[in-house]
């Protein structure tokens, strides 16, 4: 068997030959995805501080301002119903009509029971003026002036007894008319005419809700309420207007803007979170008593805010963040930073860079701290100078 020379052998070694001699003079060959001088080469991009106002995000449910649930006051038959379910009403419409017949022989009745205690006062007190003349001449006894004066005082009780009965009479017949007791949005009714209902029965016959302006009570844990206030204390995070915005369960944004009104002073013990409570107007009724939704609360105002891009942010082997910079010796730094909160594509930083630094956006694994880099300009986006940033990252 012969043997055949390889035609391409004396190419190959007259290439490590080249690069033998290459070496020997002091020009090695350039690594790859660095500058034209050997160094490692980096983007950059300059840190700014903006104003950046913080928000943050709670899930919530949708409240009546007021509600009333309709309950007889008498006990009757339904005569009839006055309203149409789902409809608004004003406080003080007729809304149920017990039949009033036996109420009204009642208030008879006690029409009668005041004009007989009347009259009977009107004897008592001619007989007690008699008496008190005959007494005074000695016509009488003394024991029966005093007993004339006690009938008049019995007698002037049992009228003012029998007026309140009467008083008591008429609330009741007044009570067979069943009004709206507040303004607003009346559901289902339970009763229809015909119905036998009882006074202050368990069962309500409809309700009464007050729809516009409706609330909205949302939940935060009472640390992050407590490191708000702090924030706020220390002059950091400034007061914002408490303006609250409404993310539906479509995902559409409420378009009508609330008004943060109080925070619950208890803790629930089983969730360590607090309840507030936002108004919205609410004019055409989208809003509706149970629906779920997200409000979007406006906590502060940031003057000296750090925005950094999520790329130029990673973990050590602790599993702190960290940043690379560039120094003035144009060497790579490495910064332990802290992070507050995801804002879109960015972090929130609360320390460990500054204005001016030059922060490593691109390429810093190809090098070292310590080691000297060739900066290039990065392409980023343009800063926003007021972001809404949500807290739902930071939890």
């Amino acid at each position: 068997m012969s043997i055949r020379p390889d035609p391409f052998l004396p190419t190959a070694l007259l290439a490590a030959v080249a690069a033998l001699a290459l070496a020997a003079c002091g020009e090695p060959p350039h690594p790859p995805n660095m500058g034209g001088t050997g160094t490692p080469q980096v983007a950059v991009t300059t840190v700014q501080t903006q104003r950046l106002a913080l928000t943050t995000e709670l899930p919530g449910r949708v409240t009546a301002a007021l509600v009333a649930e309709v309950r007889p006051q008498v006990g009757g038959l339904v005569q009839e119903r006055r309203f149409k379910e789902g409809s608004e009403v004003k406080a003080g419409d007729l809304l149920y009509q017990i039949d009033p017949a036996t109420y009204r022989a009642s208030v008879d009745n006690a029409q009668a029971a005041l004009a007989k205690a009347e009259a009977t006062l009107v004897s008592a007190r001619l007989k007690a003026g008699r008496y008190k003349e005959l007494s005074s001449i000695k016509a009488v006894s003394q024991q029966d002036a005093d007993d004339a004066d006690a009938s008049l005082l019995q007698a002037e009780a049992d009228v003012t007894a029998a007026r309140a009965a009467l008083q008591t009479q008429r609330i009741n017949l007044a009570y067979t008319r069943i009004t709206a007791p507040i303004s607003g949005r009346i559901g289902r009714s339970t009763v229809t005419p015909g119905a036998l209902v009882t006074a202050n029965q368990a069962a309500a016959m409809a309700t009464v809700q007050q729809l516009d302006p409706i609330y909205v009570d949302v939940t935060q844990s009472s640390a992050t309420l407590m490191a708000l206030k702090r924030s706020l204390e220390n002059g950091r995070l400034k007061s914002g207007t408490a303006t609250v915005r409404l993310l539906l369960e479509d995902g559409s944004v409420y378009p009508q803007a609330g008004k943060l009104q109080f925070s619950e002073v208890t803790v629930d013990q089983n969730t360590s979170a607090v309840t507030l409570r936002a108004e919205f107007p609410n004019p055409r009724g989208d809003l509706l008593p149970g629906m779920y939704a997200r409000a979007v609360i406006e906590e502060g105002v940031l003057d000296q805010a750090v925005l950094v891009p999520q790329p130029a942010v990673s973990r050590d082997s602790t599993g702190k963040p960290v940043a690379f910079v560039v120094d003035g010796d144009g060497k790579l730094a490495q910064r332990t930073l802290t992070t507050e909160r995801a804002i879109g594509d960015q972090w929130l930083v609360g320390s460990g860079l500054k204005a001016g630094d030059r922060l490593v956006v691109e390429g810093q694994q190809k090098a070292r701290p310590g080691q000297p880099v060739e900066v290039k300009a990065a392409a980023v986006k343009a800063d926003v100078t007021t972001a809404a940033a949500s807290a739902a990252a930071a939890h």
